[in-house]
Protein backbone atom coordinates (compact mmCIF):
# COMPACT_ATOMS: atom_id res chain seq x y z
CA UNK A 1 0.00 0.00 0.00
CA UNK A 2 1.55 2.80 -0.85
CA UNK A 3 1.29 6.17 1.17
CA UNK A 4 0.69 9.43 -0.50
CA UNK A 5 1.47 12.14 2.18
CA UNK A 6 4.85 12.19 3.12
CA UNK A 7 4.15 13.63 6.90
CA UNK A 8 2.33 10.45 7.32
CA UNK A 9 5.31 8.56 5.79
CA UNK A 10 8.20 10.13 7.40
CA UNK A 11 5.59 9.96 10.83
CA UNK A 12 5.91 6.33 10.36
CA UNK A 13 9.37 5.92 9.60
CA UNK A 14 10.21 7.70 13.09
CA UNK A 15 8.05 5.60 15.16
CA UNK A 16 9.65 2.31 13.03
CA UNK A 17 13.24 2.91 13.56
CA UNK A 18 12.83 4.66 16.89
CA UNK A 19 14.76 3.32 20.29
CA UNK A 20 12.24 2.41 23.25
CA UNK A 21 13.21 5.34 25.00
CA UNK A 22 12.53 7.78 21.85
CA UNK A 23 9.57 6.17 21.31
CA UNK A 24 8.46 6.53 25.66
CA UNK A 25 9.25 10.08 24.50
CA UNK A 26 6.81 10.28 21.12
CA UNK A 27 4.03 9.04 24.33
CA UNK A 28 4.54 11.58 26.89
CA UNK A 29 4.37 13.97 23.93
CA UNK A 30 1.47 12.74 22.61
CA UNK A 31 -0.43 12.96 25.87
CA UNK A 32 0.64 15.99 26.54
CA UNK A 33 -0.24 17.62 23.01
CA UNK A 34 -3.61 15.94 23.61
CA UNK A 35 -4.50 17.18 27.13
CA UNK A 36 -3.60 20.79 25.87
CA UNK A 37 -5.87 20.33 22.82
CA UNK A 38 -8.57 18.98 25.34
CA UNK A 39 -8.01 22.26 27.35
CA UNK A 40 -8.31 24.29 24.49
CA UNK A 41 -11.49 22.19 23.62
CA UNK A 42 -13.20 23.17 27.14
CA UNK A 43 -12.37 26.93 26.47
CA UNK A 44 -14.24 26.57 23.07
CA UNK A 45 -17.52 24.78 24.55
CA UNK A 46 -16.05 21.55 22.15
CA UNK A 47 -17.23 18.88 24.49
CA UNK A 48 -17.01 16.31 21.83
CA UNK A 49 -13.44 17.01 20.90
CA UNK A 50 -12.58 17.57 24.78
CA UNK A 51 -14.09 14.32 25.38
CA UNK A 52 -12.00 12.65 22.39
CA UNK A 53 -8.48 14.01 23.55
CA UNK A 54 -8.94 13.31 27.33
CA UNK A 55 -9.38 10.05 25.77
CA UNK A 56 -6.17 9.91 23.58
CA UNK A 57 -4.19 10.92 26.89
CA UNK A 58 -5.64 8.27 28.58
CA UNK A 59 -4.84 5.74 25.71
CA UNK A 60 -1.21 6.89 25.95
CA UNK A 61 -0.86 6.67 29.92
CA UNK A 62 -2.72 3.14 29.76
CA UNK A 63 0.45 2.08 27.45
CA UNK A 64 2.86 3.52 28.96
CA UNK A 65 1.62 1.82 32.59
CA UNK A 66 1.47 -1.54 30.32
CA UNK A 67 4.87 -0.99 29.23
CA UNK A 68 6.78 -0.77 32.37
CA UNK A 69 8.89 -3.11 33.95
CA UNK A 70 7.90 -4.07 37.23
CA UNK A 71 11.40 -5.80 38.12
CA UNK A 72 12.29 -2.57 39.55
CA UNK A 73 10.70 -0.62 42.28
CA UNK A 74 10.61 2.70 40.73
CA UNK A 75 8.27 1.02 38.50
CA UNK A 76 5.86 0.25 41.19
CA UNK A 77 6.06 4.18 41.89
CA UNK A 78 5.66 5.34 38.24
CA UNK A 79 2.47 3.21 38.00
CA UNK A 80 0.89 4.59 41.28
CA UNK A 81 1.37 8.23 39.53
CA UNK A 82 -0.02 6.75 36.37
CA UNK A 83 -3.16 5.65 38.10
CA UNK A 84 -3.55 8.63 39.71
CA UNK A 85 -3.58 11.01 36.27
CA UNK A 86 -5.40 8.61 34.63
CA UNK A 87 -8.32 9.38 37.71
CA UNK A 88 -7.55 12.93 37.46
CA UNK A 89 -8.56 12.60 33.52
CA UNK A 90 -11.77 10.96 34.03
CA UNK A 91 -12.69 13.78 36.79
CA UNK A 92 -11.48 16.31 34.37
CA UNK A 93 -13.53 15.14 31.34
CA UNK A 94 -16.50 14.89 33.59
CA UNK A 95 -16.04 18.15 35.49
CA UNK A 96 -14.48 20.38 32.16
CA UNK A 97 -11.92 21.56 34.81
CA UNK A 98 -9.12 22.51 32.61
CA UNK A 99 -7.18 23.11 36.43
CA UNK A 100 -7.04 19.41 36.39
CA UNK A 101 -5.80 18.79 33.11
CA UNK A 102 -2.92 21.39 33.91
CA UNK A 103 -1.88 19.42 36.63
CA UNK A 104 -1.70 16.42 34.75
CA UNK A 105 -0.23 18.17 31.87
CA UNK A 106 2.59 19.08 34.05
CA UNK A 107 3.36 15.53 35.73
CA UNK A 108 3.40 14.48 32.27
CA UNK A 109 5.74 17.20 31.26
CA UNK A 110 7.56 16.86 34.44
CA UNK A 111 8.09 12.70 33.31
CA UNK A 112 9.12 13.84 29.60
CA UNK A 113 11.63 15.90 30.56
CA UNK A 114 13.56 13.63 32.81
CA UNK A 115 13.00 10.66 30.44
CA UNK A 116 14.84 13.37 27.87
CA UNK A 117 17.76 13.68 30.15
CA UNK A 118 17.90 9.92 30.86
CA UNK A 119 18.21 9.50 27.07
CA UNK A 120 20.99 11.93 26.66
CA UNK A 121 22.70 10.38 29.75
CA UNK A 122 22.88 6.80 28.09
CA UNK A 123 23.71 8.51 24.65
CA UNK A 124 27.14 9.79 26.06
CA UNK A 125 27.54 6.76 28.55
CA UNK A 126 27.45 5.17 25.01
CA UNK A 127 29.63 7.34 22.85
CA UNK A 128 31.86 7.69 25.30
CA UNK A 129 32.72 4.39 25.54
CA UNK A 130 33.73 4.37 21.89
CA UNK A 131 30.16 2.48 21.44
CA UNK A 132 30.28 -0.75 23.74
CA UNK A 133 27.81 -1.94 25.24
Amino acid sequence: MAINNPYSAYQQNAVATATPGEITLMLYNGCIKFISQASKAIEDSNIQEKNTNIQKAQKIITELMITLNKDFEVSKKFEVMYEYMNHRLVEANIKNDQSILKEVENYAIEFRDTWKQVIQINRQKQHGQGGQA
